[in-house]
C-alpha cells in the first residue's frame, strides 16, 4: 500500500480535489507511515518543503480513524507572527473534515480564550509561554483541556534547541503529559542541521518511545545564485539596493532594529517602497507592513532575524544580506526564503561593510558548499529554568510537597543531568530568598514571587532568574553537570578545511 492510500479517505480527497495536488512530496510521502504508527519524528527540510502538511496531515488522518474529541494536537511554534501566518492555513484543512483549530497567545482576547476552554478545539496554535500560562492559571481546568491530548508538533524544533528556551519547552512537555496521563507523541519541524540524530534525541525527552528522522534531500541546492559584494557603508548599502533589480520584490537583513530602522529611513529617502519589521514594532504595526509587501510587488522590506522563520511574506524575488549571519544555518534559512516559484532559483546577495563582514561572508559560502552545517548544541546546566520550573509547579498545584517535582520534570534529560546536590542547593536558593515558603513539607509561592512574577508571571521564562546568583553551586558540581549534558547533544564536528 502506498503511503498516501493509508491517509483517511477524507483527508485523501481534499488533498486531491481541495488543494489539486497530484502526488505528495517525499518528505510529506516518508513522514505518514512513522506518524500514524505513533513514533517521534524529526522532520527535516529547507524553508517551504511543506513540514507543516508532513505532520499534520497523518495526525489528523489518526484522529479522524480513532475519533474523539476535544484537544487532540498542540502545535508550538516560537514566535506569535508565525502561529497567525499558520491558522488560517491550518483552519482550512480542519474543517474540510469538520474538525477545528484555535489559537492561543498573548494577542488573543480574553472572550476567545475563554471561547477555547468552554469548547476545546481539536488543534491548538500556541507559544511554549503561553502554554505555561495556561498551565499555571487557577482559572482553567487543565484536566478537561488537555485529557484528550495526543501529539505535539514543534515548529522550528533548531530555533528553541540552541538555548535556554529548549530546555523550558521540554519541561512543559513532561507536565502537560503528567496532565494528559500519557506519553505525548512528539514532531519536530527543523531546517537543515548538522545532528539530526542528535537533535531528535533531545526531542524525544525522557520518553522511551520509537522515533525516526526524515529529512530526504535536506541539503541547500548547490545551483543557487550567492553573491559577494564589499559596499564600505550602510549608505552605499542602500545605494545598491535602490538601483538594482527594480520591479522586485526583495527582502533584506539586518543584524539590529537599529539597522533596520536606518536602512528604512535611507531607502525611503531614494524613493524606494519600503516597509520594516522587528520586535519592537506594535502588532497593528508588523500586521500592516507584511500586509503591504505581501501584496505589492516593486517594494522592499527591511527585517532582523524575525523573518529568517518560516512567515511567508509573499512570492519574493530576490534577499539580500547586509553584513552576514553568524551561522550556516542561519544562511540557509534565508536563502530558502527565495526560488519558490517554478523555474525561478534561490538567490542571496552579500552586501558586506567591514573586513570582518566580508571574511564570514566567504566562509559560510564556502562550508555552505562543502555542505556543512552546524550541529545543534543545547546549553549545558538549565539552573535557571530549572528554578524557573519548580516556582511554576509550585503555582500550578497551589503548593508542592518536598520531591513532587521529581515525577514531572526530572525525568527531563537536562534536569536530570543536573547533579543531585546542584538541584538541592536550588530549593535551599528559592527558599532563603523567600521565592519558596515551607509548611509543613509543603512548599509554595513566597513573598519574593509574588513581587517577581506579576499577573503574566510565567510568560516570560526563565529571564528573571537568569542575574540570580547561581555561583552558590560549586565548581565540581557545575563541572559534573557540564560533561553529562553532553550526552544529550552530538558533539560538534570539524568544519571542512576551508577555515
Amino acid at each position: 500500500m502506498a503511503p498516501f492510500d493509508r491517509l483517511h479517505p477524507a483527508l485523501q480527497h481534499h488533498i486531491v480535489n481541495s488543494l489539486g495536488w497530484r502526488e505528495l512530496r517525499p518528505l510529506q510521502e516518508q513522514a505518514i507511515e512513522p506518524i500514524l504508527a505513533g513514533e517521534h519524528a524529526l522532520l527535516i527540510a529547507p524553508t517551504a518543503g511543506g513540514k507543516t502538511e508532513a505532520a499534520v496531515f497523518p495526525l489528523l488522518s489518526k484522529l479522524l480513524s480513532e475519533g474523539g474529541s476535544g484537544l487532540s494536537i498542540l502545535y508550538l511554534c516560537p514566535l506569535r507572527a508565525l502561529l497567525n501566518n499558520l491558522e488560517a492555513r491550518l483552519s482550512g484543512y480542519l474543517q474540510w473534515v469538520g474538525r477545528r483549530a484555535a489559537l492561543w497567545h498573548g494577542d488573543v482576547g480574553t472572550g476567545d480564550r475563554k471561547a477555547i476552554q468552554r469548547d476545546p478545539p481539536d488543534l491548538l496554535l500556541t507559544t511554549p509561554e503561553s502554554l505555561e500560562v495556561m498551565l499555571v492559571s487557577h482559572g482553567i481546568d487543565h484536566g478537561s483541556l488537555f485529557s484528550n491530548l495526543r501529539a505535539v508538533v514543534i515548529d522550528e524544533l533548531h530555533a528553541f534547541a540552541a538555548d535556554d528556551r529548549g530546555w523550558h519547552l521540554l519541561a512543559l512537555l513532561e507536565r502537560v503529559a503528567q496532565v494528559a496521563g500519557r506519553d505525548l507523541q512528539r514532531v519536530g519541524l527543523s531546517a537543515t542541521v548538522g545532528n539530526p540524530e542528535g537533535l531528535l534525541g533531545w526531542l524525544a525527552g525522557s520518553s522511551l518511545a520509537p522515533r525516526r528522522a526524515i529529512a530526504p534531500g535536506s541539503a541547500a541546492p548547490l545551483d543557487a545564485e550567492v553573491r559577494i559584494d564589499y559596499v564600505a557603508t550602510q549608505e552605499n548599502a542602500a545605494q545598491v539596493i535602490a538601483r538594482l533589480h527594480r520591479g522586485e520584490k526583495r527582502l533584506v537583513f539586518c543584524d539590529s532594529r537599529s539597522r533596520v530602522e536606518d536602512l528604512g529611513f535611507r531607502l525611503r529617502s531614494l524613493g524606494v517602497a519600503t516597509h520594516v519589521s522587528h520586535g519592537s514594532l506594535g502588532l497593528e504595526e508588523r500586521r500592516a507592513a507584511d500586509r503591504a509587501f505581501a501584496e505589492g510587488r516593486d517594494c522592499v522590506i527591511v527585517s532582523t532575524s524575525t523573518l529568517e522563520l518560516g512567515i511567508d511574506v509573499g512570492d519574493l524575488d530576490r534577499v539580500i544580506q547586509i553584513d552576514a549571519p553568524s551561522t550556516v544555518a542561519s544562511f540557509l534559512q534565508r536563502l530558502g526564503r527565495t526560488g519558490r516559484r517554478p523555474g525561478s532559483k534561490r538567490n542571496l546577495l552579500f552586501l558586506t561593510t567591514t573586513d570582518e563582514t566580508l571574511l564570514r561572508a566567504t566562509a559560510l559560502a564556502l562550508l555552505w558548499q562543502e555542505g556543512y552545517v552546524e550541529p545543534i548544541v543545547p546549553p549545558p546546566l538549565p539552573y535557571p529554568i530549572y528554578a524557573q520550573q519548580i516556582l511554576a509547579l509550585a503555582h500550578q498545584l497551589a503548593g508542592l510537597p518536598r520531591g513532587a517535582w521529581e515525577r514531572s520534570i526530572d525525568r527531563m534529560p537536562g534536569f536530570a543531568a543536573l547533579p543531585a546536590d546542584g538541584r538541592r542547593q536550588v530549593i535551599e536558593y528559592l527558599l532563603s530568598a523567600g521565592f519558596l515558603h515551607e509548611d509543613s513539607g509543603l512548599l509554595g509561592p513566597g513573598r519574593s514571587s509574588s513581587a517577581a512574577f506579576a499577573a503574566r508571571a510565567f510568560s516570560i521564562s526563565s529571564r528573571s532568574f537568569r542575574a540570580r546568583p547561581w555561583s552558590v553551586f560549586s565548581t565540581a558540581a557545575r563541572s559534573s553537570a557540564r560533561s553529562t549534558t553532553q550526552r544529550f547533544s552530538s558533539a560538534p564536528k570539524a568544519p571542512p578545511s576551508c577555515c
